[in-house]
Order: C-alpha cells, then structure tokens, then sequence
C-alpha cells in the first residue's frame, strides 16, 4: 500500500504543478481585475504575507508589483507543499521548505539567508496547517527583524468555490470580478504582539470569510 501511494504522488508531482500553473494564469488573464493600492508601491526588498488560502492569486498578484526581484518562499514539506513549490518556481520564487512543526530551525536560516542576499521573501503566516487566519511569530519575526516593510497581499470576489479544507481554499468562478488589495505595512516600532494584532487586521479587512 505504501509504494502504490509512493507511486501516485510521484505522478502528481509531475503533472499537478503544470496544471497548477495554467489553472492559475487562465484565472488571472480571463478576470477583470482591480487593483487597491494602501501605502507606497517601491521596488525596495520587502516581506509578503497572504493568507494561504488565497495562494491561487495572491503570488500573481506579488509578480504584478515586483515583476523581476529575485523572491523565495517559506513552503511546508508536506506533500501539498512539495505541490506548491514546483508551481511557484514557475513565478520564479524560489521554495525554502520548512514549517513550524517540520525544519523551522533549519528554513529560518535559510530565510535569513535569503534576506541578507536582498530577495523579497514570501509567507503564509497561517500555514502550511491553520488555524486560519491566525498570523504566526516567525512571519513577524522576519520582517521586524530585517526592519522591511510588509506587503500584504488579499483578494476578494463576487462569484466563487471555497473549498472544505482548513483553509477554505479560494477559486474564483471563470470571467469574476477580482479586487486586489495591496497594503504596505511598517511594523519597526510595534512589539511583536501589537504587530501581530496590526497585521491581522489589516489582513482581514479585505479578505473572503
């Protein structure tokens, strides 16, 4: 039973991520989109955090503002990360694997790391497994620590599937509305549980519940 299971996901991490990708570019090409900007949109080195059940459009959306930074992303090793990560190397982010509870040590250095080199760097700070919506330490951490500011990246849109998942996976329905809502965030003088407070709400304001 373990190799058939060996087996099939060997085949879905070839075929998925080339499915993941043009799923996502039929939705972003075929939407009408609009774009709410919040703060100053720079080509400066920053952090972005979505939610990671808007992981459909949120990287997209990223790649609109920051069409050519070099970028790597905080991506769990659970097999739906090993999924996302070979879709996002499609975007030209590069996956740092690691969660809370598998390799944090390990992927925080390699964030840091990712930093230093002058990368945008991008989170789920309620992933790879929940709760939902609730904003973890180590995305704060990064960001106050190299003193960046903060691109939180949320959509919202008329017609949709949410999924059952933890997450509430979003897929907007083909040829929706989509509302981008795009705020630049600076959290250098808050402590870590005024930032965390800051940026969930900043994160729900404009967000499918």
């Amino acid at each position: 039973m373990g190799k058939k299971k060996d087996i099939t996901r060997a085949i879905a991490t070839v075929i998925l991520p080339p499915l993941g990708y043009l799923l996502m570019r039929f939705y972003w090409y075929t939407s009408k989109k609009s774009f709410h900007i919040e703060g100053e949109i720079t080509q400066a080195q920053g952090v972005i955090v979505c939610w990671h059940g808007e992981l459909l459009l949120s990287p997209q959306a990223y790649r609109h503002i920051h069409k050519t930074q070099s970028a790597s992303g905080i991506i769990s090793r659970h097999f739906d990360g090993e999924i996302i990560a070979r879709v996002l190397n499609y975007f030209h982010i590069t996956p740092l694997r690691g969660s809370s509870s598998r390799g944090a040590k390990q992927v925080l250095l390699e964030a840091f790391r990712s930093l230093k080199k002058g990368d945008d760097l991008l989170v789920t700070p309620d992933g790879p497994r929940g709760p939902r919506h609730e904003v973890s330490d180590g995305a704060l951490a990064l960001a106050m620590k190299g003193k960046l500011p903060i691109y939180a990246v949320n959509f919202t849109c008329g017609k949709y599937w949410q999924f059952g998942s933890w997450d509430k996976f979003v897929i907007p329905k083909p040829f929706s509305k989509i509302d981008f809502y795009i705020k630049v965030l600076r959290l250098d003088d808050m402590k870590i549980d005024e930032a965390k407070v800051y940026l969930t709400d900043k994160m729900l304001e404009h967000t499918i519940i």
